[in-house]
């Protein structure tokens, strides 16, 4: 095991100025820090056995050669680290904050399958890439050669993006249209700040641009501009629109003021840490604070709003779900840090109604895990004469996302969709049943990981590449 660094300790002279004082002592502890980072990096790297069936890889969805990464940073040869970690992986540093490591290469890790505990390759991952670019081993995205062909993609998600990255690299011209003011999607404005900083989204953006990608926002297609229009802009078009329609609940009581949608909260909260004006949050309609907050899901949207509910100052917050917690769609590691927050989940619970305008209180009904359905998952069934009334000021209604109505919004009736609206496009490729038109992330699988449209974009374009052409002039980074 790596040795431990050596705690030092700064002197501040009574009569130094306060803020060359703090300077010095933030400057102190980001050194401290740096070194124990590395440390506990290389301690844990050197745990990885190695193992001849790296089940770590084959369980990430970006396939990346985890054990290299993992043996070099043992070794202390972080840049090559990160060579190899972003060499199959467009944002190794957003990924290594909020994948569901629990779910995919950590859960299925050799070491935590004989109950030594997982390696921790999603901080590993996290540590080598943000060193990478306090180091400047980040070089700019710099095609070799220009290309005349163009790609147009709607939407500025982690599907986009890493479309656009690619493709960019490979001279391709690139303009990625979005609805909103900042490109990034849900990693700008639906995680909250305290899982995945902000600065490190927009970092992404700005290499982006500074590498040709063209951003064209404020921009909702079928209003600013026809999808016929991008068509005959572009030699390609890719939809990474995601899915942003939140499932509603049925049931009386519903529209009363304080019934608020996740993805209203969390916006706003994200709004408000750009130090943008957000009236709705001022005025406490998207504010948790000194509120009972019930939250309404399981998945790992329901465990962000529960865990900003707390930071906002809630006076209590709670969670219902209608299923167990061993049902519970979102990552267990969450549902964990949330009960050392103080958040109670109320499990095979669902909501019967609401009380009051504004609302004071949700009427619950208890359930239990009747047969498997088709999927076989259990389901659950009501328990007759349990219901009781959840006192709560604010209740956030996270059921979860459905993609909205593209071929109607877009007025493109021959736009294939599946029927829960997803749009029908090849996985392997995103290719649609419409010439030259591509489909990636979430508005083809339905909400999903950020990991995956990762996956999907870059699939997707090494296929627009192919389509174009030659594929040799590829950039240098």
């Amino acid at each position: 095991m790596a040795e431990q660094p050596m705690l030092k300790f700064v002197t501040v002279e009574r009569d130094m100025p306060e803020k060359r004082a703090a300077d010095l002592r933030r400057e102190d502890f980001n050194e401290i820090y740096a070194e124990y980072a590395e440390a506990k990096a290389q301690e844990q790297s050197s745990r990885c056995s190695q193992c001849g069936v790296p089940y770590c890889q084959s369980h990430c969805p970006l396939h990346n050669n985890i054990p290299d990464w993992l043996k070099l940073t043992a070794e202390g040869r972080l840049q090559e680290a990160y060579e190899v970690s972003q060499a199959t992986n467009t944002f190794p540093e957003i990924c290594g904050r909020i994948c569901p490591q629990d779910r995919l290469c950590e859960g299925n890790c050799v070491i935590e399958q004989s109950g030594h505990g997982t390696v921790t390759i999603g901080a590993v991952e996290k540590y080598i890439t943000d060193t990478a670019w306090e180091q400047g081993w980040v070089q700019p995205i710099a095609p070799r050669a220009e290309r005349s062909e163009s790609v147009g993609i709607i939407g500025a998600g982690p599907g986009g993006l890493a479309a656009a990255d690619v493709l960019r690299r490979a001279g391709v011209q690139v303009t990625v249209y979005d609805r909103y003011d900042r490109a990034g999607g849900l990693l700008t404005y639906g995680i909250p700040g305290f899982k995945l900083e902000k600065d490190v989204v927009m970092r992404r953006n700005d290499q982006l641009a500074q590498g040709g990608v063209t951003f064209e926002l404020n921009t909702n297609v079928g209003e600013d501009i026809s999808f016929d229009e991008l068509r005959s802009r572009h030699d390609a078009v890719v939809i990474a629109t995601g899915v942003y329609k939140s499932r509603e609940i049925e049931a009386p009581g519903v529209g009363a003021t304080g019934l608020v949608r996740a993805i209203d909260f969390l916006t706003a909260s994200n709004r408000k840490s750009f130090g943008d004006a957000v009236p709705a949050f001022d005025s406490g309609a998207l504010n948790a604070e000194g509120k009972r907050v019930v939250v309404i899901g399981g998945g790992d949207t329901a465990m962000d709003c529960v865990r900003t509910s707390v930071r906002q100052g809630a006076t209590s917050v709670k969670c219902l779900y209608r299923r167990d917690r061993a049902n519970m769609p979102g990552s267990q590691r969450e549902v964990q840090n949330a009960e050392e927050e103080g958040v109670i989940f109320e499990w095979l619970s669902a909501p019967k109604g609401f009380v009051g305008d504004p609302v004071t209180g949700v009427m619950v009904q208890k359930m239990r895990l009747g047969a498997p359905d088709a999927t076989g998952r259990q389901a659950p069934e009501v328990i007759e004469g349990a219901d009781y009334v959840e006192d709560a000021d604010l209740v956030i209604m996270a059921l979860g996302f459905e993609p909205e109505a593209l071929p109607t919004l877009w007025d493109q009736p021959e736009l294939p969709v599946t029927r829960w609206g997803t749009i029908k496009a090849a996985f392997t490729t995103g290719a649609t049943d419409l010439d030259g038109v591509y489909a990636v992330g979430d508005i083809v699988r339905g909400a999903s990981l950020v990991v995956w449209a990762i996956r999907d974009g870059r699939d997707c374009a090494e296929a627009i590449l192919k389509r174009l052409g030659d594929t040799s002039v590829m950039a240098a980074e």
